[in-house]
């Protein structure tokens, strides 16, 4: 079926319109670059056309490219990948060019005006397209937004967005939607020079059709093919360019680190095609993206962040149950894990019962919502007709008796047994045998809480991170009792509320936890030993985690690793193995440093709670070592404690899907989103190597660093965890 739909009307105007079948959203493949090619060379042909107008059928333009178009054009040049995807690039840049010179003649004359209509969001290509065209129009739709969010899968424009962009722009001014990936509401696209108008939707091809029919010759060249046109904030021969591109450097190597090779091959870009003629600056930028194409990094960030998220999101390990959206959901808890639990359910859509001991209590939950939609309101995010929509949709009480009617209750009270237990049971005595009962623990076993339920078999663990409106993961935790309509009901939620899944076996600590806590550890036993805490922190800060352990631990708060500390002693007893750890995390707690929110832990902070620096007092206490480690040595320290838990976790049955572990990593934790996760990274660098690098680690710092007996025999036999055909495919 047609991707691309061309009518002509009584004006002159020829509207090609996107509409694929059986499809959300639009996403381009090379059936459908074939198809607009032939319908713009149809448009061209055309005597009686005057202008063009491209636009979508659907609420939204286009979400961006079928990667599959990628992987195609990898495959079609056999042993030499590098050629077919310049090559298809190249082919792509000749039918978005053919778009933005519209049958021009070399005097700039006699072209067709061709303007992009947008109803809704427009990402990727959906933006690509319309910045060859001559104008882009966009409806007023407070839920659109228009951007190249490509840098956040470890990739970049590729079909001239690049190029367009900072061109019409200037490098420094196109920095936010290139290297950021930012998505901006219609108004802001406009604001910012990314788009040229904004209309009533009721209007949007009326107007585009107007501007069309008017447009003059001197309306349809681009700047950049117009005589001595000059790039916006200057080339890089210029003064003020030279001093541009400088600032842009720094700027990506001091957010990246220098692990994300996408953004360094996008300024390469920007600044190599800024120096020459705009069709060799395609090109260069072809090129450059082929590159990045190549490198083990972006495939793996590809596959994790859209190909594996995707995937998940869509239900990839949901057991064969009915439909079992919720329409009521029961909130036990009115502290800050449940309130963020009613706020991003009633955001939803879903009718919301929040409970606690206390009315005060419950309220001020609703009020958490409140604050967060006072701040939409202010950024033009939310009206006021939806922020009362949605506030009315909770209901802060203390009656139990509310929960009648509830198809899921989530219980986030205090992470204490008996306590969890007890409203357990009074929830479940008010609800009916369809309600799925779920805890939100993120350390308790689910089994053992599953006992106070009369139908363990309707028990989940259902984790959210904090803060909730903001964290994208949620871990779904199956306990040894529970039953496949529990995880499709837990999986239906989470899809409702737009966060991404993952489900693991119920185990100490489950998944995030298990692998986060021992990267908390290290980077504690570390400062223990007399390694320097900048050491630490600048070691985790250039592999490419956005937080280093120390601070980290700081974040989630030493008074809640002291709990979980003692905890863990008390239920492992003499196979207790973090006795050096707990040396300095109570010594932090006697100090009175709890962490962030007590304003001093292993960082300083003024009274606004604003990081200071490290605390210099722990050198007093723990004297730096003479040598240091060398920089390697702290890396392979932090990373290995992570990356074997994950392993482990696989080993033992707690994890079931390596997609699930690598997505969840970046998701959960910000594990080193360049490697793809923990099994990318292991992919990448080989499990002999990782043996190697065990072996070394275990004979200088004990056996928790010991290779799990899966990487020795994945070392042994050569193997992966992904196949070479998962691969190709991203």
């Amino acid at each position: 079926m047609a991707d691309f739909h061309y009518a002509t009307d009584s004006d002159g105007v020829a509207t090609i319109t996107w509409d694929m079948a059986d499809r959300s959203m639009n996403v381009m493949s090379l059936e459908g670059f074939s198809e607009l090619d032939k319908h713009i060379d149809t448009a061209l042909a055309d005597d009686a056309v005057k202008g063009i107008v491209i636009t979508s059928g659907k609420k939204d333009f286009a979400a961006g490219m079928d990667l599959g178009v990628l992987a195609r054009m990898k495959d079609e040049a056999g042993d030499d990948p590098a050629r077919g995807l310049f090559e298809g690039l190249m082919r792509i840049h000749a039918i978005l060019r053919k778009i933005e010179r519209a049958g021009m003649d070399d005097r700039n004359k006699g072209g067709k005006p061709i303007a992009a209509a947008l109803p809704g969001t427009a990402a990727g290509i959906g933006l690509e397209i319309p910045l060859a065209c001559h104008r882009i129009f966009a409806a007023d739709n407070d839920r659109a937004r228009i951007g190249l969010p490509e840098i956040k899968v470890g990739i970049f424009p590729g079909a001239g967005g690049t190029t367009r962009l900072s061109r019409k722009l200037g490098a420094m001014a196109a920095a936010p939607v290139l290297l950021e990936g930012r998505m901006l509401a219609p108004k802001k696209a406009k604001s910012a020079g990314v788009i040229d108008e904004v209309v009533a939707p009721d209007d949007l091809l009326a107007r585009a059709k107007e501007w069309v029919l008017s447009a003059k010759d001197a309306d349809i060249v681009k700047p950049w093919d117009a005589k001595g046109w000059k790039m916006p904030g200057g080339a890089p021969y210029t003064h003020e360019g030279f001093l541009t591109f400088v600032g842009a450097s720094a700027m990506v190597n001091g957010q990246t680190m220098g692990v994300y090779p996408a953004a360094k091959a996008l300024l390469s870009a920007v600044y190599e095609g800024a120096l020459v003629p705009f069709d060799t600056a395609l090109k260069i930028e072809a090129r450059w993206f082929t590159h990045i194409m190549l490198d083990p990094s972006s495939g793996a960030m590809i596959r994790s962040l859209f190909l594996n998220k995707e995937a998940l999101e869509k239900g990839a390990n949901r057991p064969d149950a009915p439909d079992q959206k919720v329409a009521k959901l029961g909130v036990l808890g009115a502290g800050m894990m449940g309130a963020g639990i009613a706020h991003v359910a009633a955001n939803a859509g879903i009718e919301v019962v929040l409970i606690d001991a206390d009315q005060a209590n419950a309220e001020k939950g609703k009020a958490h919502s409140e604050a967060l939609l006072d701040k939409g309101l202010k950024r033009g995010r939310v009206s006021e007709d939806q922020k009362a929509a949605m506030l009315a949709r909770i209901t802060p009480t203390t009656d139990y008796a509310a929960l009648k009617g509830c198809d899921l209750i989530v219980e986030a009270v205090f992470e204490d047994p008996k306590v969890k237990a007890e409203v357990t049971q009074r929830a479940m005595a008010q609800v009916g045998e369809a309600c799925i009962f779920a805890t939100n623990t993120s350390t308790l076993p689910i089994t053992d809480l599953a006992q106070a339920s009369p139908r363990p078999e309707d028990f989940i663990g259902i984790h959210f991170f904090s803060p909730v409106d903001k964290m994208l993961l949620v871990e779904i935790i199956r306990g040894k009792a529970t039953g496949d309509r529990a995880v499709a009901r837990a999986l239906d939620f989470v899809r409702q509320i737009r966060k991404t899944p993952i489900v693991v076996n119920d185990a100490r600590f489950f998944y995030a936890n298990r692998c986060i806590i021992p990267y908390l550890n290290e980077g504690m036993r570390m400062v223990g030993e007399g390694v320097t805490p900048a050491l630490v922190e600048n070691a985790a800060k250039l592999l490419g985690f956005p937080l280093g352990p120390l601070q980290l631990v700081d974040e989630t708060s030493i008074e809640l690793g002291v709990r979980i500390a003692k905890a863990t002693r008390a239920a492992m007893g003499d196979d207790y193995p973090d006795g050096a750890v707990d040396e300095v995390l109570f010594w932090m707690a006697d100090q009175g440093r709890l962490g962030r929110k007590a304003g001093a832990g292993f960082y300083s902070y003024d009274e606004g709670g604003k990081r200071l620096g490290l605390w210099d007092g722990l050198a007093a206490q723990y004297p730096p070592a003479d040598p240091q480690p060398d920089l390697d040595e702290v890396q392979h320290r932090l990373m290995m404690a992570q990356v074997l838990e994950a392993v482990r976790a696989q080993e033992s049955g707690v994890l079931t899907d390596i997609r699930e572990g690598d997505v969840g990593a970046i998701l959960g934790w910000g594990f080193a989103p360049w490697s793809g996760g923990p099994f990318s990274w292991l992919d990448m660098i080989g499990a002999a190597r990782a043996v190697e690098i065990c072996a070394a680690l275990e004979s200088r710092h004990g056996a928790r660093f010991a290779a799990p007996e899966l990487l020795r025999r994945m070392a042994e036999n050569s193997a992966r965890f992904y196949s070479a055909a998962t691969d190709r495919a991203a």
